[in-house]
């Protein structure tokens, strides 16, 4: 849960990680979980010690603060919009801003960094707070410990309390051999559990005489409760209110559901494969009194059958066979194949082809984004939305990083439902699977919950359309009256397997010490911060539905209970300021990343800057490598690259404004010894840049930087961190790594430098340069570069299998021209000098040819000052 960072000579053995302690609380399902790290920096200099962790991406951070020499650090939850300014400093400057990161499918990575005096020590201490879910009849608590080393002192403790009783607990770890298995403690008694790992020294060891720790990967512990069949578990406590309710024993109610499935040219390959792998596997699943139908949709759609099929042993052999015949081809016409479906099932209900009451149901899965012709993203919602009309649940399955979350999000929200994202991973059919036996057997339909009148208000949603097999339904509000709650009766009213559900009860309103009587088992007015946690995710689903007015009164009330309640949220930034050392005071910004926003950051590469929207970002444009030029167009969700090939020493003009005066002009390098027989790499080892009208001419190359402003000479180096302010001109350099040039009133430039090992046979350092405030160029800019900087416009096509079995093609259309591009990927080194975060890109061939205007020679010019 730490990790160490060398520092120059000294061996990161001399910072001793003298404790880990991960301290989870769960009261009534409600996690608060407190992760606390202390480290001793044994060395006689400063080193730099990281603190990262990972945490449920369900969860909201609340608190992290940072003790170093007696003295507490401590984040502040503020307005996302309000810590903006401060955020966008931090990405300009090239310090890095965003502390959470996404990190895989269930995680969120929290990592910060502190430099640590001589002698002395950091302790840090992150806690955060989650809902636990009922799924296949159980909740998960999950815990991932990755220390990287041993740790004198290594613990993790969990305490549950449930006032309905505990049915089981099990505690087990990825990383629990046969060895560690008898330290994992644990004890139950009727309402309380807990649970301890804490290993010595040697016994985290791999083996006797290692280092290396065994403790690396995740740690579950996994509960259920007693479940009468009766109201359900209803919890009073200081003004607030939680009811629980899954009853026992249930039986099933059959659904008739239409599978639409996706078989655009984006789903070539393994994702058509995977797909069909698993709805062959549902369909062998589906029981027989189960009605099914089962459309595909590309530039048009196909039904297998006209109407809704029993799913009898012959129908279902059948479908399968027909599923096995699918295959990719043409667009994504989404919304004539979702009407259909809908269409198909108000028939096979008005023709009573199937008993009443059945459940109806819609599962969509779909890659890419819908077909926007002649319909927008808003009008395919709306049409779907009038045409269920509130009586069919849709769930969306977003298969891929490239499929429009954020808008299948929606489209399920309105119709009653929830999206999945599905991952690109060779487990893709168990992942889909495993969505369809969540949803597949529901128990009760049309859920409604009835408090008394004028006793309760702040209520959340009290109608469910369904509640599924092994889940569980909760509603939380406050009371009006404390000395009324002996009056609080109950009712809850439903659709079952053959007739209403109805069930009457009175909550049992026993006191605080009561039902609650181990203060070590619960954490402070947890009733009330349940309930605000259920309804700020209620808020956060209702801000991107409804009218405008409904829209914003639910992002105010979001945001309201956010600060007020110190979550970090989609709404909510935590504003760190780390202690001034001698080389930075950095604000850093720690934000909540949405789904959507998971699948943009992963897809674009953005994940390093922050949990920002994609759209948030002006667009960039840089040229880096052996040179590849980016285009980032966040406004199309997108990017555009291409190369050019030249011999080492040739000038090309970046960037040229003759209304403002600014001029930049790259030199490449090439190798410092080339192979016989392969390609001449080369990079950019020399930029020059004018602004003519202040006089101001700058060499920047990999050894140093040079400006002559109105004939005074500045001199700056790599290896020396300096901030320069000018009359005209502001220089940052970070040393050994990046140099920020800010024009007076004007754009502001960063330039990466790649250092290489010096005595590399073949390779030397090179630099990178990208333009962070284009908008402030006039229309007449032009270059490599700049003739982008006021946008562009271009249309692709849907994909198609390439010359590279790895990469698709495309057809684009751009500058009245249609060229042939290929899906790749290019790094951003802003973040990572090292590594870079990757951006996925449409790559334009020959030297961007069609792409740019003229040809790549009209950019040669004579000298780095010139721009001819």
């Amino acid at each position: 849960m730490t990790r160490l960072l060398k520092k120059r000579s000294v061996s990161s053995a001399e910072i001793e990680v003298q404790s880990v302690k991960v301290d989870c609380k769960v009261t009534s399902r409600f996690a608060h979980t407190v992760m606390t790290t202390k480290a001793l920096n044994k060395a006689n200099v400063s080193q730099e010690v990281f603190f990262e962790v990972e945490l449920p991406k369900t969860s909201f951070i609340t608190n992290f603060s940072m003790e170093i020499d007696g003295k507490m650090y401590t984040g502040v939850v503020k307005e996302k919009e309000k810590a903006q300014q401060q955020y966008q400093r931090a990405v300009s400057s090239g310090r890095t801003a965003g502390l959470v990161k996404a990190s895989g499918r269930k995680m969120e990575k929290f990592s910060v960094s502190v430099n640590v005096a001589a002698k002395s020590s950091v302790t840090f201490i992150l806690t955060h707070e989650e809902l636990l879910q009922r799924r296949f009849s159980k909740y998960e608590l999950m815990i991932r410990v990755k220390p990287k080393q041993l740790v004198q002192h290594f613990e993790i403790v969990a305490d549950i309390y449930e006032p309905q009783g505990i049915a089981f607990v099990d505690a087990y770890g990825t990383f629990i051999t046969n060895e560690l298995l008898p330290l994992v403690d644990k004890t139950v008694t009727d309402k309380k559990a807990h649970v301890s790992f804490s290993p010595t020294l040697d016994q985290q060891r791999k083996c006797t005489e290692c280092d290396g720790t065994l403790i690396d990967g995740d740690f579950f512990i996994t509960y259920d409760v007693n479940r009468p069949h009766d109201i359900g578990d209803i919890q009073i406590v200081n003004g607030y209110f939680v009811h629980f309710f899954a009853p026992a024993n249930l039986p099933r109610v059959p659904k008739m559901v239409v599978f639409v499935i996706d078989n655009s040219y984006s789903m070539y390959g393994n994702k058509m494969a995977q797909t069909k792998e698993a709805l062959g596997t549902i369909l062998g699943e589906l029981p027989e009194d189960d009605y099914f139908a089962i459309i595909v949709f590309s530039t048009t759609f196909v039904v297998w059958r006209p109407y809704l099929s029993k799913a009898t042993e012959e129908n279902v052999k059948e479908a399968q066979e027909y599923v096995k015949t699918i295959e990719v081809i043409g667009g994504t016409e989404l919304h004539d194949a979702t009407i259909h479906g809908v269409e198909m099932l108000y028939a096979a209900q008005r023709n009573g082809t199937a008993p009443k009451n059945m459940v109806l149901m819609m599962i969509l899965l779909t890659d890419g984004q819908p077909n926007q012709y002649p319909r927008s993203l808003p009008e395919i919602q709306e049409s779907i939305r009038k045409a269920i009309d509130g009586n069919i649940t849709l769930f969306g399955l977003a298969f891929g990083n490239d499929a429009d979350y954020g808008f299948l999000d929606t489209l399920s929200k309105q119709n009653n439902g929830i999206v999945r994202r599905i991952y690109e991973d060779s487990d893709a059919p168990l992942q889909l699977k495993g969505f369809y036996e969540e949803v597949s057997s529901p128990l009760l339909s049309e859920v409604n919950f009835h408090y008394p009148d004028n006793t309760v208000n702040s209520l959340t949603r009290s109608h469910f359309k369904q509640l599924f097999n092994g889940s569980e339904i909760m509603v939380a509000g406050r009371l009006d009256d404390l000395n009324d709650i002996n009056n609080f009766d109950i009712e809850v009213s439903a659709q079952g397997f053959d007739n209403n559900f109805e069930i009457k009860g009175q909550a049992n309103a026993q006191k605080w010490d009561t039902i609650f009587p181990d203060d070590e088992y619960i954490f402070g007015d947890f009733t009330e911060r349940l309930w605000a946690y259920l309804t700020i995710q209620e808020l956060l689903e209702k801000k991107d539905q409804g009218t405008p007015e409904e829209k914003g009164n639910a992002t105010a009330d979001a945001l309201s209970l956010s600060l007020k309640y110190n979550f970090v949220t989609p709404l909510t930034s935590m504003v760190v300021t780390k202690p001034e050392d001698e080389f930075n005071n950095d604000i850093l910004i720690a934000d909540k990343l949405t789904e959507e926003e998971r699948g943009k950051l992963q897809r674009y590469g953005f994940a390093g800057y922050s949990a920002m929207p994609v759209s948030s970002h002006a667009p960039t444009y840089y040229v880096d490598g052996d040179p590849h030029f980016i285009i980032e167009l966040p406004d199309k969700n997108d990017a555009l690259c291409f190369n050019i090939d030249d011999e080492p020493g040739t000038i090309f003009n970046l960037v040229r404004d003759p209304l403002t005066g600014i001029v930049v002009n790259g030199q490449t390098i090439g190798d410092k010894k080339v192979v016989p027989g392969k390609k001449v790499n080369t990079y950019f080892g020399r930029f020059g840049i004018i602004h003519e009208k202040f006089d101001v001419r700058m060499t920047v190359s990999t050894k140093e930087i040079s400006v002559i402003e109105k004939g005074k000479h500045v001199k700056l180096f790599w290896a020396e961190a300096a901030t320069v302010k000018g009359p005209n001109m502001d220089l940052q350099v970070n040393k050994d790594r990046s140099l920020t040039v800010t024009l007076r009133n004007s754009v502001k430039f960063l330039i990466i430098l790649h250092k290489v090992w010096e005595r590399h046979p073949y390779h030397q350092d090179y630099l990178g340069f990208y333009t962070l405030d284009s908008h402030l160029f006039s229309s007449n800019v032009h270059g490599l570069l700049g003739q982008f900087y006021h946008g562009l416009e271009f249309k692709v096509g849907e994909p198609f299998p390439g010359k590279d079995p790895n990469k698709v093609d495309a057809i684009m259309s751009v500058k009245g021209q249609e060229l042939v591009v290929t899906r790749g990927f290019q790094r951003d080194f802003r973040q990572d000098v090292k590594n870079g975060e990757q951006v996925p890109c449409w790559f334009i061939h020959n030297n961007g040819t069609g792409l740019l205007d003229g040809v790549l020679t009209d950019y040669i010019v004579s000298g780095l000052f010139k721009i001819i």
